[in-house]
Protein backbone atom coordinates (compact mmCIF):
# COMPACT_ATOMS: atom_id res chain seq x y z
CA UNK A 1 0.00 0.00 0.00
CA UNK A 2 1.46 3.66 -0.80
CA UNK A 3 1.95 5.09 2.23
CA UNK A 4 1.92 8.80 1.19
CA UNK A 5 -1.79 7.64 -0.73
CA UNK A 6 -3.11 6.59 2.68
CA UNK A 7 -1.76 9.28 4.47
CA UNK A 8 -1.82 12.67 2.98
CA UNK A 9 -4.96 13.99 2.30
CA UNK A 10 -5.32 16.30 -0.82
CA UNK A 11 -5.91 19.35 0.56
CA UNK A 12 -7.74 22.18 -2.36
CA UNK A 13 -7.78 25.18 -0.15
CA UNK A 14 -6.05 24.28 2.94
CA UNK A 15 -1.94 24.70 2.70
CA UNK A 16 -1.20 21.88 5.10
CA UNK A 17 2.68 20.61 5.22
CA UNK A 18 2.44 17.27 6.55
CA UNK A 19 6.06 15.43 7.72
CA UNK A 20 6.45 12.13 8.46
CA UNK A 21 6.97 10.95 11.78
CA UNK A 22 6.86 6.85 11.61
CA UNK A 23 5.97 4.89 8.43
CA UNK A 24 5.32 1.40 8.44
CA UNK A 25 2.91 -0.34 5.59
CA UNK A 26 -0.64 -0.01 7.22
CA UNK A 27 -0.09 2.59 9.93
CA UNK A 28 1.66 6.25 10.04
CA UNK A 29 2.32 9.24 11.55
CA UNK A 30 2.28 12.68 10.33
CA UNK A 31 3.06 16.14 11.82
CA UNK A 32 0.62 18.72 10.23
CA UNK A 33 1.08 22.03 10.22
CA UNK A 34 -1.00 25.03 8.65
CA UNK A 35 -0.78 28.71 8.65
CA UNK A 36 -4.10 29.65 8.64
CA UNK A 37 -5.49 32.65 6.81
CA UNK A 38 -8.52 30.28 5.57
CA UNK A 39 -11.53 31.22 7.53
CA UNK A 40 -14.13 29.77 4.91
CA UNK A 41 -14.63 26.24 4.44
CA UNK A 42 -12.34 24.60 2.26
CA UNK A 43 -13.68 21.83 -0.75
CA UNK A 44 -14.96 18.40 0.09
CA UNK A 45 -12.29 15.78 0.67
CA UNK A 46 -13.67 12.18 0.77
CA UNK A 47 -10.43 9.39 2.39
CA UNK A 48 -10.37 6.06 2.23
CA UNK A 49 -8.57 5.70 5.84
CA UNK A 50 -9.06 6.00 9.41
CA UNK A 51 -7.39 8.90 10.75
CA UNK A 52 -7.02 9.93 14.27
CA UNK A 53 -5.80 13.86 14.41
CA UNK A 54 -4.89 15.24 17.41
CA UNK A 55 -4.21 19.71 18.13
CA UNK A 56 -1.13 19.92 19.63
CA UNK A 57 -1.63 24.04 19.34
CA UNK A 58 -4.15 26.30 17.77
CA UNK A 59 -7.66 25.54 16.73
CA UNK A 60 -9.93 24.47 13.96
CA UNK A 61 -13.28 23.38 12.67
CA UNK A 62 -14.05 20.30 10.48
CA UNK A 63 -17.34 19.55 9.05
CA UNK A 64 -18.35 16.24 8.05
CA UNK A 65 -22.11 15.63 6.34
CA UNK A 66 -23.31 19.10 7.35
CA UNK A 67 -22.34 18.33 11.37
CA UNK A 68 -19.61 20.98 12.14
CA UNK A 69 -17.06 20.36 15.00
CA UNK A 70 -14.56 22.56 16.82
CA UNK A 71 -11.03 20.95 17.93
CA UNK A 72 -7.99 22.09 19.72
CA UNK A 73 -5.51 20.73 22.22
CA UNK A 74 -8.94 19.07 24.29
CA UNK A 75 -10.75 17.49 21.55
CA UNK A 76 -9.86 15.28 18.30
CA UNK A 77 -11.44 13.53 16.10
CA UNK A 78 -11.53 10.28 14.12
CA UNK A 79 -12.00 10.24 10.84
CA UNK A 80 -13.36 7.18 8.76
CA UNK A 81 -13.41 5.98 5.28
CA UNK A 82 -15.63 7.57 2.80
CA UNK A 83 -16.94 10.52 4.98
CA UNK A 84 -17.33 13.89 3.48
CA UNK A 85 -15.26 16.24 5.07
CA UNK A 86 -14.02 20.07 4.76
CA UNK A 87 -12.21 22.39 7.00
CA UNK A 88 -12.13 26.08 8.49
CA UNK A 89 -9.56 27.62 10.08
CA UNK A 90 -11.49 31.12 11.56
CA UNK A 91 -8.95 31.07 14.38
CA UNK A 92 -5.53 31.32 12.58
CA UNK A 93 -2.91 27.87 12.03
CA UNK A 94 -2.88 25.01 13.91
CA UNK A 95 -0.26 22.25 14.39
CA UNK A 96 -1.83 18.39 14.52
CA UNK A 97 -0.64 14.89 14.79
CA UNK A 98 -2.62 13.08 12.46
CA UNK A 99 -1.76 8.82 12.67
CA UNK A 100 -3.70 7.08 9.68
CA UNK A 101 -4.61 3.90 9.39
CA UNK A 102 -5.82 1.59 6.47
CA UNK A 103 -9.21 0.34 6.27
CA UNK A 104 -8.23 -3.09 7.11
CA UNK A 105 -6.43 -1.61 10.45
CA UNK A 106 -9.12 0.92 11.45
CA UNK A 107 -11.14 -1.48 11.83
CA UNK A 108 -9.33 -3.73 13.81
CA UNK A 109 -8.12 -0.79 16.36
CA UNK A 110 -10.37 1.71 15.97
CA UNK A 111 -14.00 0.12 14.80
CA UNK A 112 -15.60 1.11 18.02
CA UNK A 113 -14.46 4.32 18.97
CA UNK A 114 -16.03 7.70 19.32
CA UNK A 115 -15.76 10.09 16.48
CA UNK A 116 -14.78 12.67 18.97
CA UNK A 117 -12.40 12.24 21.59
CA UNK A 118 -12.25 14.41 24.96
CA UNK A 119 -8.46 14.99 25.30
CA UNK A 120 -8.20 14.72 28.96
CA UNK A 121 -4.54 14.94 30.86
CA UNK A 122 -4.70 10.60 30.28
CA UNK A 123 -5.52 11.23 26.60
CA UNK A 124 -2.86 14.05 26.60
CA UNK A 125 -0.01 11.92 27.99
CA UNK A 126 -0.75 9.32 25.29
CA UNK A 127 -0.27 11.86 22.65
CA UNK A 128 3.18 12.32 23.75
CA UNK A 129 3.95 8.78 24.25
CA UNK A 130 2.62 8.56 20.60
CA UNK A 131 5.02 11.13 19.72
CA UNK A 132 7.64 9.56 21.99
CA UNK A 133 7.33 6.31 20.11
CA UNK A 134 6.89 6.93 16.36
CA UNK A 135 10.37 8.16 16.54
CA UNK A 136 11.65 5.36 18.44
CA UNK A 137 9.59 1.80 18.68
CA UNK A 138 7.37 1.97 15.59
CA UNK A 139 6.56 -1.99 15.59
CA UNK A 140 5.63 -2.25 19.65
CA UNK A 141 5.24 1.05 21.00
CA UNK A 142 4.03 3.23 18.83
CA UNK A 143 0.75 0.64 18.46
CA UNK A 144 0.00 0.43 22.03
CA UNK A 145 0.06 4.59 22.73
CA UNK A 146 -2.31 4.26 19.59
CA UNK A 147 -4.14 1.94 21.45
CA UNK A 148 -4.26 4.01 24.54
CA UNK A 149 -5.75 6.91 22.39
CA UNK A 150 -8.23 4.78 21.19
CA UNK A 151 -9.53 2.93 23.89
CA UNK A 152 -11.04 3.92 27.01
CA UNK A 153 -13.24 2.90 30.34
CA UNK A 154 -12.31 -0.57 32.47
CA UNK A 155 -10.76 -3.32 31.54
CA UNK A 156 -13.14 -6.84 31.05
CA UNK A 157 -11.72 -10.00 32.69
CA UNK A 158 -11.97 -12.75 30.24
CA UNK A 159 -11.14 -16.35 31.59
CA UNK A 160 -9.20 -17.13 28.42
CA UNK A 161 -6.66 -14.10 29.39
CA UNK A 162 -4.19 -15.57 31.50
CA UNK A 163 -3.51 -18.45 28.48
CA UNK A 164 -3.53 -15.87 25.76
CA UNK A 165 -0.96 -13.93 28.04
CA UNK A 166 1.22 -16.98 28.47
CA UNK A 167 1.09 -17.79 25.11
CA UNK A 168 2.23 -13.95 24.16
CA UNK A 169 5.08 -14.22 27.18
CA UNK A 170 6.35 -17.07 25.32
CA UNK A 171 6.48 -16.00 21.75
CA UNK A 172 8.37 -13.28 22.95
CA UNK A 173 10.66 -14.87 25.12
CA UNK A 174 11.50 -17.47 22.46
CA UNK A 175 12.24 -14.65 20.27
CA UNK A 176 9.63 -16.15 17.34
CA UNK A 177 9.02 -14.34 14.12
CA UNK A 178 5.57 -13.58 14.92
CA UNK A 179 6.05 -11.26 17.80
CA UNK A 180 8.48 -8.54 15.58
CA UNK A 181 5.66 -6.30 16.17
CA UNK A 182 2.33 -5.85 18.30
CA UNK A 183 -0.29 -6.10 15.40
CA UNK A 184 1.38 -9.38 13.88
CA UNK A 185 1.87 -11.07 17.85
CA UNK A 186 -1.81 -10.24 18.07
CA UNK A 187 -2.53 -11.89 14.64
CA UNK A 188 -0.74 -14.83 15.36
CA UNK A 189 -2.65 -15.77 18.81
CA UNK A 190 -5.92 -14.82 17.05
CA UNK A 191 -7.04 -11.96 19.21
CA UNK A 192 -7.09 -8.13 18.50
CA UNK A 193 -4.52 -5.66 19.69
CA UNK A 194 -6.38 -4.18 21.35
CA UNK A 195 -7.34 -7.38 23.62
CA UNK A 196 -3.87 -8.53 23.65
CA UNK A 197 -2.56 -4.74 25.20
CA UNK A 198 -5.35 -4.97 28.03
CA UNK A 199 -5.08 -8.73 28.92
CA UNK A 200 -1.22 -8.70 29.27
CA UNK A 201 -1.10 -4.91 31.12
CA UNK A 202 -3.92 -6.59 33.60
CA UNK A 203 -2.04 -10.18 33.81
CA UNK A 204 1.75 -9.26 34.31
CA UNK A 205 1.65 -5.65 35.49
CA UNK A 206 3.36 -4.18 32.80
CA UNK A 207 2.71 -3.17 29.37
CA UNK A 208 3.53 -5.40 26.28
CA UNK A 209 5.91 -2.69 25.52
CA UNK A 210 7.59 -2.62 28.37
CA UNK A 211 7.72 -6.87 28.73
CA UNK A 212 9.72 -6.79 25.39
CA UNK A 213 12.19 -4.11 25.99
CA UNK A 214 12.85 -6.36 29.71
CA UNK A 215 13.68 -9.04 27.28
CA UNK A 216 15.71 -7.16 24.81
CA UNK A 217 17.81 -5.31 28.21
CA UNK A 218 18.28 -8.90 29.70
CA UNK A 219 19.64 -9.86 26.14
CA UNK A 220 21.96 -6.64 26.39
CA UNK A 221 23.22 -7.54 29.88
CA UNK A 222 23.97 -11.26 28.60
CA UNK A 223 26.36 -9.27 25.55
CA UNK A 224 27.51 -6.81 27.67
CA UNK A 225 28.69 -9.10 30.51
CA UNK A 226 29.94 -11.49 27.60
CA UNK A 227 32.50 -8.61 26.80
CA UNK A 228 29.86 -6.96 23.83
CA UNK A 229 31.80 -3.38 22.65
CA UNK A 230 30.10 -2.97 19.54
CA UNK A 231 26.73 -1.16 20.92
CA UNK A 232 25.44 -0.28 17.51
CA UNK A 233 25.70 -4.13 16.25
CA UNK A 234 24.43 -4.74 19.61
CA UNK A 235 20.96 -2.22 19.21
CA UNK A 236 20.72 -4.08 15.69
CA UNK A 237 21.16 -7.60 16.55
CA UNK A 238 18.56 -6.50 19.50
CA UNK A 239 15.86 -4.97 17.26
CA UNK A 240 16.33 -1.66 18.35
CA UNK A 241 15.98 1.47 16.13
CA UNK A 242 19.47 2.98 16.74
CA UNK A 243 22.15 2.75 19.66
CA UNK A 244 20.86 5.69 21.06
CA UNK A 245 17.64 3.92 21.27
CA UNK A 246 19.34 0.93 22.86
CA UNK A 247 21.05 3.50 25.75
CA UNK A 248 17.29 5.06 26.82
CA UNK A 249 15.74 1.68 27.31
CA UNK A 250 19.01 0.10 28.87
CA UNK A 251 19.28 3.15 31.21
CA UNK A 252 15.78 3.28 31.94
CA UNK A 253 14.97 -0.39 33.12
CA UNK A 254 18.49 -0.57 34.84
CA UNK A 255 19.70 3.28 35.93
CA UNK A 256 23.19 2.65 33.67
CA UNK A 257 23.99 3.05 30.59
CA UNK A 258 25.26 0.10 28.77
CA UNK A 259 28.74 1.30 28.76
CA UNK A 260 28.74 1.96 32.46
CA UNK A 261 27.00 -1.39 32.77
CA UNK A 262 29.96 -2.99 30.64
CA UNK A 263 32.86 -1.73 33.28
CA UNK A 264 30.16 -2.92 35.76
CA UNK A 265 29.46 -6.35 35.12
CA UNK A 266 33.54 -6.75 33.79
CA UNK A 267 34.59 -6.27 37.68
Amino acid sequence: MNFLALSVPSCSVRRVEFTALAARADLGVWAARCPGGHAGWSASEVRGDYRLVLVRRGRFRRRVDGTVVDLDPTVAYLGTPGEEESFAHPAGGDVCTSVSMSAALGERLAGAARPVVYVDARVDLAHRRLLAAASADVEYGLVEALLGLLTTGPARSLPADRTLVARAREALVTDDPAATDLLSLAAALGVSPYRLSRAFTREVGVSVTRYRNRLRVGRALDRLEAGERGLATLAADLGFADQAHLCRTVRAHVGHSPTALRRLLSG
